[in-house]
């Protein structure tokens, strides 16, 4: 079920490690409101860095995309799953150790920041890295998927599935390393999300004793959080929507739940459970009857989500089936700029 905090989260939690598409952008475009809550965070004593799987990109490029989307960022408030990949390298081999890197221009920045050298798939090494690199050629694919099944040890930097390309959602490294894992049978140390290594990176680089996790994603923003032990934000400016959020197991429940960052700038009540079955907050009631979940009341539009949730799971945990939501939606003004 959902956690409250009578503090706001900006006070009760030191550090916030934000996902960014999806949360921060959506595209080339700002998520509405989103420079401005921020700002209002920093602002409150919180520290922001700005955590992504993607290892194309090096830190430096992130950043100056989000000043140019009007969020203040830094280099060094920005990490990388090859950030953390790289960690996890130069943590067992040491620096100057030789590492085949099979990816874009952030991967080989990040191992060198490490004191590693990058070397191709051809040359002597003590591990395979990989990461997305959209011209990363097959020839260097091929002679890696060799040598990972020979035996050279394998990180990979993560395993999405998908890539928000400006053409569309394209095959992410998650397709690579599928394809990397069936040829050669092996399964590889993975430092993104939802695997916990790039949190802890993240708390390494910037510091903070109370962080907080804020993403838009179930299976690696919120299922990371658990896995690295630290409490949640789920905003619903990207991918979850309420037939997702209702199907959510345990692993992948977010601690705090607000439309969108928002939420960082307020407390959070958790919903009471009624005596006949329901979930009461702010004015609004939720129930699941007949296996289709109904919201009645009136209210603020992050209290409906928050009792939509809640009920949902309850009725997911006792009958082990997800709620019907057809037709069902949200208050207009709880998703809109």
């Amino acid at each position: 079920m959902l956690g409250s905090s009578t503090q706001l989260l900006c006070e009760a939690h030191d550090l916030a490690m934000l996902d960014l598409d999806g949360v921060v952008y959506v595209g080339g475009e700002a998520v509405p409101g989103a420079p401005e809550h921020l700002a209002a965070a920093r602002a409150a004593g919180m520290r922001l860095a700005f955590v992504t799987n993607n290892a194309s990109r090096p830190p430096t490029e992130v950043a100056s995309h989000l000043q140019r989307l009007g969020v203040a960022a830094a280099a060094e408030d920005v990490v990388t799953s090859a950030q953390a990949a790289a960690h996890l390298v130069a943590d067992r081999w040491g620096a100057g150790a030789r590492v085949v890197c099979l990816g874009a221009a952030g991967l080989r920045e990040a191992l060198e920041g490490q004191g590693l050298r990058p070397v191709t798939a051809a040359d002597e090494a003590v591990a395979v890295v990989t990461g997305y690199g959209p011209d990363v050629v097959w020839s260097e694919i091929m002679r890696a998927a060799v040598r990972i099944r020979d035996g050279l040890p394998w990180v990979a930097s993560n395993t999405d599935a998908t890539f928000p390309a400006p053409y569309g959602v394209a095959p992410g490294h998650g397709v690579q390393v599928d394809m990397l894992r069936r040829f050669a049978g092996v399964e590889p140390v993975v430092a993104g999300k939802p695997e916990r290594p790039l949190l802890d990176e993240t708390v390494r680089r910037v510091g903070g004793r109370r962080p907080l996790m804020v993403g838009d994603r179930l299976d690696t923003d919120i299922e990371g959080a658990h896995r690295a032990g630290v409490p949640s934000l789920l905003v619903l400016t990207g991918v979850t929507g309420l037939a997702d959020l209702v199907t959510a197991r345990d692993e992948q429940r977010p601690t705090y739940l607000s439309p969108d960052l928002a939420g960082l700038l307020s407390a959070h009540a958790a919903p009471a459970h009624e005596e006949d079955g329901g979930f009461l907050l702010g004015g609004w009631t939720a129930r699941v009857v007949d296996s289709r979940l109904a919201v009645d009341g009136d209210g603020d539009g992050a209290d409906w989500w928050r009792v939509a949730a809640v009920a949902a799971w309850a009725h997911l945990d006792a009958t082990g089936e997800p709620a019907d939501v057809t037709g069902v939606a949200g208050p207009r003004d709880s998703l809109d700029p």
